[in-house]
This record gives C-alpha cells, structure tokens and sequence, in this order.
C-alpha cells in the first residue's frame, strides 16, 4: 500500500492545529513557534505533491478511495488534478506568512490576565491551522460529500477568528469594535449556511439521480451515456450547487459579507479568507459544475457572465470610493472574482487556463498587499486612509513593498496578475466580445483605486502622527519578501503554473464539449 500523501498533506495542520491549542497557557511563544512548524512541515508535503504529480498523467492522481459511511455510498475519496494542486501549492504557501504575520495579533488578549485558562494566543494559531488542513482537504476531495462536509465545517474555525480576534484598529472604541465583529461573523456565517444548505439539497438530489457521491463515477457515467438527467433536473442541481459557491466566491449580488469579514478582521485572517478560503468556491465551479452539469453550465453562461461583469465595475467602482483601506482591498477582491468567474465560463481554453492562474496570483497579490497594509495598520492604530501621509519619506522599505503590492493588483505587466487578467480577457473577447471589451473597465478603475490609495497614504507632507513610524522589521520583511520575488517570478516565468494547469483544463473543455473558437481573420501562408 503506497503512502496517503494526500491525507497526510491535511492530517498535519490538524494534528499541528491539535498541538498547538494543548500549548499550557504561560507558553504563548512555544505555540506560535510550533504553529509555524507545523506549518512549514505541511509545506513541504505539498512540495512533495507538486514533485510527484505528473501534468501529462492521468487526470486524478495520489488517488485514495476508502469506505466510510457504506450505508449511504459515501466513501473518502481523494485526488489532485493540475488545478487542485496548483491550489494546494498555494494554500499550503500562503499559511506559514500568515501565521508569521499575525505573530503579535492575539498576544493583548492574554495582557489582562496571563494566568487565565483561556488560551487566546494557542486558539488563533491552532484554528487557522484547522483551516488550512479543511481547505486543503476540499481541493482533494473527489466525494461530493465528504467536500460537501469540509465545505460547510470549515466556516466554524473562520467564525471564531473573525468574531474573537477580529482588527482592534477601530475609530469607535473597543465595545463599537466588538459589536462590529460580532456582527460580521454571524453575517459570514450565515450566509454561508444559506448556500451550504441549499448545497446540501442539491447534494441529495444528485444521488437520488446518480445513485453515487463518487465524482469520477458520476462524471464517467455521464461521460459513456450510462446516466442521463432531464434538462429541468440538472439545471436545479447546478443552480443548487453554483448558488454555494457563488456565496464563498463570492459572486454579486451575495458578496456583502466580504468587506464586513475582512474589514472587521486581522490583516492575516482577511488574508485567509480571501486568498485562501473563497478560492474553495471557485475551485468548486470548475471541478464540480462543468464536469457534473456540463449541459446546465452551458444554458447558465449568459446570466453567470453579466453577473461576472457587475462584480468587476461594482466592486471597483466601491473600492474607488473607500475610506477604509481594508474595505477597499476587500472590494477589489470582489472585482478580481468576477474576472475568475469570468474566465471559468468563457469555456475557453485560455479563458479557464487564467482564470485558475488568476486564483493563484490573485492569492500572492493579495497577501502582499493585505498583509503590509496590516502591518500600517498596526503601526499607526487606523484603517482609515486619511489618517496617513508621508509614509514613504519615514518608512521607505514598507512603502516599496506596498507599491509593488498594490501594482500586482492592478496586473502590472511584468508582475503574475497581469498573465492571468490577460489570458481571461483574451479568453473571453474570442467568444464573446463585447463582454471582453466591458471587463476592460474594471482595469481602468484598478488603476484608479489602487494609484490614489498610494498617494493619500504614502506621498505627501509627513503627518504628525507618521513622523515616528518604523520600518519594516525582519520578521516583517520575511513575510513579505518572497511574496513579491513569486510576484516577479511568475510574472515573466509562468510557466511552471501553466504546465500543471492547461492538462486539467483541457479535461475540463472536454466535460463542457467545448473547443476554443478559430480565429475569424486566417493567418498568412
């Protein structure tokens, strides 16, 4: 029997997650060095993964399949396809950043009294250590229900780090910022058990249907002619499924939880939901939508693209108009989702190629960023960007790299955003053009919102309450460094992504009975 890489690559944060809360109170420090450990370790199992995963094998690969509940034909599945590993890669990369990031974020809780039971410093790096190996879990998990299970349990660990170590930079004292964290976590929550639920049913309903959870079954028997759905049948389920994973994503109008989530938030844990935990939605949409409702993905391309349209002009123009720096990452998130839900249903080639090259690079761009504006954040005691100015005279190195955080996000050519925005837009404009030619918008306004949040906050007179600001410290510096040396690899050398990438999205076109269009002008002999 071969080694369960998969399972061991998400049984390590969980375990470490298990450590690291079991830390005695009085050992703060010891839990966030084991935190990380634990960390790092499953870092290098996801390397593993990426070694051994061959782009031109099979589809899934690591395959592990065992009964679980035999009872209802649930069985614990796993598999990795380029566009789950490339994701795992990502998740797996991003967590020891975070972690470093957030190295200081619960210590005031303990301040009060450092002999209390409750271990606030051990709970924020075991749960975000829970989440990891959740989302890891999802991108392999080839059973709809056991992904359907990680889907929904992983929103327990994200409520308690929003509502219990939620930002303390907070204009209206500590019971406004309480009562605001409150009140952003429960909204999280419950919009995604809406989606959840209504998952659920179509979950149900597909086994009725399929007589299976098994994913490459139900694909296979779709596949030879052996299952057919009515057309009325598959569209309910698709729509009980995309509705899900359009909440997560989030895709307009069900994206208002974001700013709230990751206004309210640390910097890290906004990093975490953004970067890491919406992706599972995304991810979703191609694995489990096109292959198990190819047909109902079709009839519902029109609506899910002008929908795509609004999230990129919404969020932007929102983000043009924020006086909240977290706020205004937050809704330029919501535009940069629209471009990947954009590119997943162009049912083009280039258009899927990256639209997951933009989940990777948007998860890198916007760590960069998010996480040096915590750092301000933490610095000056405001979110708000009117309360800086001058900041790169006092702390040149953080504004660099704030710079370069905020160019990747409006896709630079030359950072890794710029390859994947590019590749959706031409993916898009070669099947429908006018859609390619309105995204476009949504760069300009990137421009916009991302060059005037530099200037307010960065150039200038040197405020008052800026003149004693440090620099980047070293643990700072770690945290950001290879961040924006990935940002500047990928964007001249994708090519290592786009090689594990293109095979599963060929699979993909394949579900969907889809090829690229040919060119309308013939090129030269």
């Amino acid at each position: 029997m071969s080694f369960p890489l998969l399972t061991a690559t998400a049984v390590l944060p969980a375990v470490g997650a298990i450590a690291t809360a079991a830390v005695p109170a009085a050992r703060r420090s010891a839990a966030k060095w084991l935190a990380l450990l634990f960390s790092l370790a499953t870092l290098v199992l996801a390397a593993v993964v990426v070694v051994r995963f061959e782009p031109g094998g099979a589809r899934y690969q690591l395959t592990e399949s065992h009964a679980w509940i035999s009872d209802f034909g649930v069985r614990y599945e796993l598999g990795v396809d380029g566009i789950g590993v490339a994701l795992l890669a990502l998740t797996a990369l991003l967590i020891p950043f975070v972690i470093l990031a957030g190295w200081h974020d619960a210590d005031p809780l303990e301040d009060v009294n450092p002999n209390r039971r409750w271990r606030p410093t051990q709970g924020f790096f075991a749960l975000i250590l829970m989440v990891e190996a959740m989302v890891i879990l999802s991108f392999e998990a080839t059973d709809v229900f056991l992904f359907y299970i990680l889907f929904e349990a992983m929103l327990i660990p994200m409520y308690f780090l929003i509502g219990g170590f939620g930002d303390r930079a907070h204009a209206g004292g500590d019971e406004a910022a309480a009562t605001q964290r409150s009140y952003a976590a429960v909204k999280f929550l419950l919009y995604n058990l809406v989606g959840g639920l209504i998952m659920l049913a179509a979950v149900i309903g597909l086994y009725v249907v399929a007589g299976s959870f098994s994913l490459s079954e139900i694909a296979e028997a779709r596949a030879s002619g052996s299952l057919s759905m009515a057309t009325s049948t598959e569209r309910w389920l698709f729509l009980g499924f995309f509705f899900a994973f359009a909440v997560k994503a989030p895709l307009w109008p069900l994206h208002t939880w974001l700013p709230n989530a990751m206004g309210e938030s640390t910097a890290p844990v906004a990093v975490l939901i953004t970067a890491v935990v919406d992706k599972v939605g995304t991810f979703a949409m191609l694995r489990f939508c096109l292959q198990l409702f190819p047909e109902a993905s079709k009839w519902a391309t029109p609506v899910i693209l002008v929908l795509a349209l609004i999230s990129i002009v919404y969020g932007a123009l929102l983000a043009v108009g924020q006086r909240d720096m977290k706020r205004l990452i937050a809704y330029a998130s919501i535009s940069h989702f629209g471009f990947i839900i954009m590119g997943i249903f162009a049912m083009t080639s280039q258009g899927q190629s990256g639209a997951t090259l933009y989940m990777v690079n948007h998860g890198i761009s916007t760590a960069a960023l998010m996480l040096v504006a915590g750092f301000l954040i933490t610095r000056r005691g405001s979110r708000l960007i009117a309360d800086y100015g001058g900041v790169q005279k006092v702390a040149p190195v953080l504004a660099g790299t704030f710079l370069v955080g905020g160019l990747a996000t409006l896709s630079l050519p030359g950072l890794s955003p710029f390859v994947s925005e590019f590749l959706v837009l031409v993916g898009t404009f070669s099947r429908y053009p006018v859609v390619g030619i309105i995204a476009t918008i949504g760069i300009v306004l990137a421009a916009l919102y991302v060059l005037v949040l530099y200037q307010r906050t960065m150039t200038g007179p040197v405020k008052a309450e800026v003149k004693g600001m440090p620099d980047l410290k070293v643990r700072e510096l770690v945290v950001v460094a290879p961040l924006i040396a990935l940002l500047l690899f990928l964007g001249v050398y994708p090519k290592p992504l786009t090689e594990i990438v293109n095979p599963a999205v060929e699979h993909t076109m394949s579900d969907v009975q889809q090829t690229d269009p040919k060119p309308e002008v013939e090129a030269a002999p």
